[in-house]
């Protein structure tokens, strides 16, 4: 069953919008364009779209809630917020390049549409913008949460050098994949889910609670990812069916069935073993996979880490109306169509 998208998403986002704006009107005009291009906001020229096409926006509404957890406002997070999403996006932005990626969010990506190089530099523009926000005011927390970004970040590139490691391996097992999930989203999540407490000066048990719910939720996220990844339906997720397949990514349902003694092991095996893989080959790896088991395991093990992260949080001392909408957040997350 699709669950209703939380309301803190909207909330957040209506909190946090204007400031991740004016953040990229600081920006140089030749940067500043597609950055708004790759938020959504405007078309490839720099006109304003009817409807933006902005991503969901998780990481802002995670950092707003840290900060009511914490009993601090919702605005006590919105530098957090910013920056966060900054970080998020600058990642996306070289993430489509490694991958070769032509689409996000149903239309061209920005390297497509700008070029490679120049894309490079707008990711670097962005990524360095959020700290600028953070540190636009050298409070004790301000400067704490920036060099919590920063480990989160470097975190996170680990986890992306990672990932492209494990693409030319053919021994990755579960335990790797799980490795490079902490590290290439869970960090960015943990800091998310801590920063808006870390702002409101809060406890350290309570930022650790905190954390710990966005490392969990960060493994759920990319355990959904990856089910989206092969069975996710183009119209809603903006990206062809089966296209992790079709790049032989080492994602969790491939693990699980490529490190498994089932018979569908050694065929799918074969198949990854090629160079690319045809629309046939992809269709026949997704009915392996899921015959096999590696659909049911993964999502499986994407409810397990949203329970063990509502745990974190429930007996933890926070304000409650908090935690009722991170666990809302983490059912969401678990359970979306992209």
């Amino acid at each position: 069953m699709k669950l209703p998208t939380p309301a803190v998403l909207d909330r957040a986002g209506e909190l946090v919008r204007p400031a991740l704006a004016a953040a990229v009107d600081r920006l140089s005009a030749e940067l500043a364009v597609p950055v708004r291009y790759h938020f959504g906001w405007t078309d490839a020229a720099g006109a304003p779209l009817p409807v933006e096409r902005a991503g969901k926006g998780v990481r802002a509404a995670l950092a707003v809630l840290s900060a009511e957890a914490a009993g601090a406002p919702a605005a006590t997070a919105t530098p957090g917020a910013v920056a966060v999403e900054l970080i998020h996006n600058y990642s996306l932005i070289h993430d489509d390049i490694v991958d070769g990626d032509a689409e996000r969010r149903h239309r061209p990506t920005v390297w497509s549409v700008y070029g490679t190089d120049n894309a490079v530099i707008i990711g670097d523009a962005v990524m360095a913008l959020a700290f600028e926000v953070l540190l636009a005011e050298t409070t004790p927390p301000r400067a704490a949460a920036a060099a919590d970004l920063a480990r989160a970040n470097a975190s996170m590139i680990a986890g992306q050098s990672l990932d492209m490691t494990l693409h030319d391996r053919l021994d990755v097992s579960v335990e790797d994949c799980w490795q490079m999930i902490s590290q290439k989203t869970g960090a960015l999540l943990a800091h998310s889910a801590a920063v808006g407490a870390i702002l409101a000066d809060a406890p350290a048990a309570t930022v650790a609670a905190l954390r710990r719910f966005g490392e969990e939720l960060g493994r759920a996220f990319q355990a959904a990812d990856d089910l989206l990844g092969i069975w996710g339906r183009p119209e809603v997720t903006g990206k062809p069916a089966g296209n992790d397949l079709r790049e032989r990514k080492r994602s969790l349902p491939v693990t699980m069935v490529l490190t498994s003694p089932s018979a569908a092991a050694a065929e799918l095996a074969g198949l990854y073993s090629r160079a690319s893989l045809d629309e046939e080959a992809v269709a026949k790896a997704t009915a392996l996979i899921e015959e096999a088991g590696g659909r049911a395991a993964t999502a499986a093990a994407a409810r397990q880490c949203r329970e063990r992260a509502v745990e974190a949080v429930s007996a933890a001392g926070l304000a409650p109306a908090a935690v009722a909408e991170l666990s809302d957040l983490a059912a969401f997350i678990v359970d979306r169509e992209h």
